[in-house]
């Protein structure tokens, strides 16, 4: 059995606190918890054990090869649609095409060591909340809206295991396995 992993952006912690902070004012939803913030790259659902090191050392070349960028949360939506969202999210302001790109290598990576990424199209976006049922999403849309994170400098990416049904209130466990640093500076601001 394989090991369940994703590729992601984490924001720093100034940019989780400010976060938090707007969050924290906002009762009625059940949010993510703040340690589980990032951006997914690429899921694999099952990396082969023992194909890991050969991921990590495939995902540490292609991060050395991209640029630092800088980038910011801004703008809400929903999965699947505003009127039964099932996830509510906040887009990301800045550095699309190297996250486009980031993804592209990391889902590449995956796929030559035996772990295909998800089919799903890579939007990215910071996920905040998963509300079960799905809700009628509008309000919450409007408020999240409203929201803009201090900016920050991306200078490298995460690869997560997660442990299903081992964290907290019966949710995912998330290890960090390895942070690749992104090669080149600078890409600019958003």
């Amino acid at each position: 059995m394989g090991q369940r992993m994703f590729l992601a952006v984490v924001p720093p912690e100034p940019v989780r606190e400010d976060l938090e902070a707007f969050l924290d004012v906002r009762p009625g939803m059940r949010w993510t918890h703040p340690l589980h913030w990032h951006v997914t790259l690429a899921f694999f659902a099952s990396v082969p054990e023992h194909r890991i090191d050969e991921l990590i050392e495939r995902l540490a070349t292609k991060a050395s090869k991209r640029h630092t960028f800088t980038t910011g949360l801004a703008g809400a939506g929903a999965f699947p649609n505003p009127a039964r969202a099932n996830v509510l999210w906040l887009g990301l302001d800045g550095g699309t095409d190297e996250l486009t790109h980031l993804a592209a290598s990391g889902r590449a990576a995956g796929a030559k060591v035996g772990a295909p990424p998800d089919a799903q199209k890579f939007r990215p976006h910071l996920t905040l909340a998963r509300p079960r049922p799905p809700i009628e999403a509008t309000r919450w849309l409007r408020v999240l809206d409203s929201y803009r994170s201090p900016a920050w400098e991306v200078v490298d990416v995460v690869l997560i295991a997660s442990y299903l049904g081992e964290g907290s209130g019966g949710g995912s466990r998330y290890e960090t396995v390895a942070q690749f640093a992104l090669g080149r500076p600078g890409a600019g601001t958003p």
